[in-house]
């Protein structure tokens, strides 16, 4: 009997502890999405409105999907999806403007 008493006491605490640590773990997710949120909020995102060209000129991706990234190239200013694809057109400007599909 003792046996018995012991092993429920001991199953009701750890469903208690359980409970408790649940509830904590929710919290936590919940204060990571928080953060999750208050980190891409300070992303660089622009206006198509501010750009020249209709698509990334190193990708071909429609500049409606997103700017990451501009760049000033004669007399334009040049929207990219990423810093990567606005690098990569730097390296060789003038092969990819055409792309561009400037307004």
């Amino acid at each position: 009997m003792r046996k018995y008493i012991l092993t429920t006491i001991t199953t009701v605490t750890i469903l208690f502890t359980a409970c408790g640590t649940g509830s904590n773990v929710t919290d936590a997710k919940t204060d990571t999405s928080t953060a999750m949120k208050q980190d891409t909020s300070t992303e660089k995102t622009y206006d198509m409105a501010l750009v020249n060209n209709k698509k990334d000129p190193s990708c071909g991706m429609p500049v409606t999907a997103g700017i990451a990234d501009t760049a000033h190239y004669k007399n334009n200013v040049l929207g990219f999806c990423s810093t990567e694809c606005k690098n990569e057109f730097l390296k060789n400007p003038e092969a990819n403007l055409a792309a561009a599909e400037i307004k």
